[in-house]
């Protein structure tokens, strides 16, 4: 996949300075302000009645804080944190390794739960409802099975694409929270507690200019941030102004929307190669070069969240709105033009 500036998953070399800047309390979390006021119930709620919590689950496009809330779960519990992601764990020997090791209390991350093994899953269920693992030792005719007892724990599972979660798998989560696209006011509150963590000189005016463009995703707002602290500290004091990040944003081609090439190229090739829609996914991938499983996790919900695609039963079309900001001729007048 071609690394891009807007992009909401992590690029490489940011995992560090990515971490740096997460919130490691309830009381710093900007946004998601429904989802944050309940799982600090549900948190104080537990350590009350000195219980673990209630596994969690999180859902929603990428970038948008499910990692932070489960080292905040952890932090808030004073519990160790262990991490890992569903295609790392390749077999039910690699699940039970991990959760004989869990402590009482402990908090079990599994980033992008939904590409869990099969076999691993089933593992799964009997050790968030039960406490047992069942391991199989050795192979052929002396195979056997091991029940280990586990410690109380609590499993927080992230995903960005919740309907590929299997019913069985779902029903054993206590607490099921989807995470969407922050506004501008929250982004810009973001922004400039970065800009702090970072000692970057920055007006509010600034800040909502980089807010704005940042696709409603923190992650793209700290990266937007730091590629416009090297255009301050090279083209200007140092000071990043709504003039200066403007400037940058323009040199980064992030556009008023926060679109980038790709993300125009996609309306672009609706409008003009087919009449504006409808297109099939299979059939947008291939015309624009990139993968399917990329543009529908990664372009798509935010496309659709501004209004600028729709996705209907015969396939994508291209929205009034998209066409205004990109200065193309409405539907009437592509008609004329096709007659």
């Amino acid at each position: 996949m071609e690394e891009k500036i807007t992009a909401p998953y992590p690029l490489e070399g940011e995992f560090e300075l990515d971490r740096s800047l997460r919130p490691t309390r309830f009381e710093d979390f900007v946004g998601q302000k429904k989802v944050k006021e309940n799982l600090q119930v549900f948190v104080r709620a537990a350590q009350q009645r000195k219980e673990s919590l209630d596994h969690v689950l999180f859902s929603g496009p990428p970038g948008l804080g499910k990692t932070t809330l489960a080292n905040i779960i952890a932090s808030e519990l004073g519990a160790n944190l262990r991490t890992t992601s569903g295609p790392t764990l390749q077999k039910p020997f690699d699940l039970a390794g991990i959760l004989s090791k869990l402590r009482e209390g402990e908090v079990f991350f599994i980033d992008e739960i939904h590409r869990l093994n099969p076999a691993i899953e089933e593992s799964l269920y009997s050790a968030m409802e039960d406490g047992v693992c069942h391991a199989v030792l050795d192979r052929g005719v002396g195979a056997r099975t091991v029940d280990l007892h586990l410690k109380h724990f609590t499993l927080v599972g992230a995903t960005t694409r919740a309907g590929l979660l299997t019913s069985p798998l779902r029903s054993r989560f206590g607490v099921i929270a989807r995470l969407d696209y922050y506004h501008s006011e929250e982004i810009h509150q973001i922004v400039l507690r970065s800009a702090r963590i970072l000692e970057v000189e920055i007006d509010s005016k600034g800040a909502m200019e980089i807010a704005k463009r940042s696709r409603g995703t923190p992650r793209v707002a700290n990266r937007l941030l730091r590629r416009i602290r090297d255009y301050a500290q090279i083209k200007a004091d140092g000071k990043i102004t709504r003039q200066i990040a403007a400037m940058a944003l323009e040199m980064l081609e992030v556009d008023e929307l926060g679109l980038d090439e790709m993300d125009k190229r996609i309306i672009m090739t609706i409008h003009e190669k087919f009449a504006g829609g409808h297109v099939g996914l299979n059939t947008l991938a291939v015309a624009v070069g990139e993968e399917k499983d990329t543009i529908e996790e990664v372009y798509e919900p935010f496309l659709v969240q501004e209004g600028l695609i729709q996705r209907t039963p015969r396939g994508r079309i291209v929205t009034d709105r998209a066409r205004r900001h990109l200065s193309l001729p409405g539907e009437e007048d592509f008609q004329k033009r096709l007659f």
